[in-house]
């Protein structure tokens, strides 16, 4: 995700708010985001009640028998000001698309 943050100004060309959410908690995040130097953009804890917002979008992993049971697919959404999904992208929780995907699908939107 720190890709994002290089990126942020031509995200926000595209008039575009970047917003990581995950399962863990909010000091795993200040942790996460302190060890690679900071992020400027938000981000959110979906731990409690544990993945409620993952498991509404269709990405929390739920099979016992699973890698990572209890976290969410690595995913992205592009939502639009109406609220509206308009892309996803679900990836390996070791792979994170190019941004240039990314503003590729804006450039459409």
């Amino acid at each position: 995700m720190p890709s994002y943050e290089d990126d942020l100004p031509r995200f926000e060309d595209f008039d575009t708010q970047v917003l990581g959410i995950s399962v863990d908690s909010v000091h795993s995040h200040d942790a996460w985001a302190k060890s690679i130097g900071g992020i400027s953009y938000p981000l959110c804890s979906d731990f409690y009640p544990h993945g409620e917002v993952s498991e509404k979008y269709g990405v929390l992993r739920k099979n016992k028998s699973e890698p990572a049971y209890g976290a969410s697919e690595r995913a992205l959404f592009i939502i639009d000001k109406e609220g509206i999904v308009q892309w996803i992208d679900v990836h390996p929780l070791d792979k994170q698309p190019d941004n240039e995907e990314l503003f590729d699908v804006l450039r459409k939107l």
